[in-house]
Formats: structure tokens, C-alpha cells, sequence
């Protein structure tokens, strides 16, 4: 029986979640054969306040502008630099 888990920094909406379920899913059917039943996914949203990167918390950290997105969303954007 596969078991992946999933920590994810920041937040994902409950769409976002079962799409990343649903891949992950398919494509331990595809790789390796198993039944979709047979498969078990586990996500958890890490705060960005509970995870550090680099010496500083992911909340502190300044982060690129990129559309659609807000400061700390992206636990792994490109630091600007000062």
C-alpha cells in the first residue's frame, strides 16, 4: 500500500487538495500498478510561521511580487534582496 505524505507551507484550497490527491493518486496507478483504493495520501499546511528557511521564519521573509499571490504565500519565492 503507498503512503505519501505531503507537507505543504502555507495554505491550498479544498480544490487545490483533492486535485493534488487525485495526481498523486494516478500516477502511483500508472508507475507502479497499484488500485487507486490502495492509495494513501496525507497533506499538512505548514504555517509559514512555524517554518524557517535560511535563518528566518517563511513569514518574515520578503518575497517576489508575482501575480495573484501575497506576501508570505509562497513559502519558496525568490528572496528579493536589500
Amino acid at each position: 500500500m503507498p503512503f505519501v505524505d505531503i507537507r505543504l507551507a502555507g495554505n491550498a484550497t479544498h480544490e487545490q487538495k483533492a486535485a493534488i490527491v487525485a495526481d498523486v493518486t494516478q500516477s502511483l496507478v500508472q508507475r507502479l500498478g497499484k488500485s487507486a483504493a490502495a492509495v494513501q495520501v496525507v497533506i499538512s499546511e505548514v504555517s509559514t510561521e512555524n517554518y524557517g528557511s535560511g535563518g528566518l521564519l517563511i513569514s518574515d521573509r520578503p518575497v517576489a511580487a508575482k501575480p495573484g499571490s501575497s506576501a508570505g504565500e509562497d513559502a519558496h519565492a525568490a528572496v528579493t534582496s536589500r
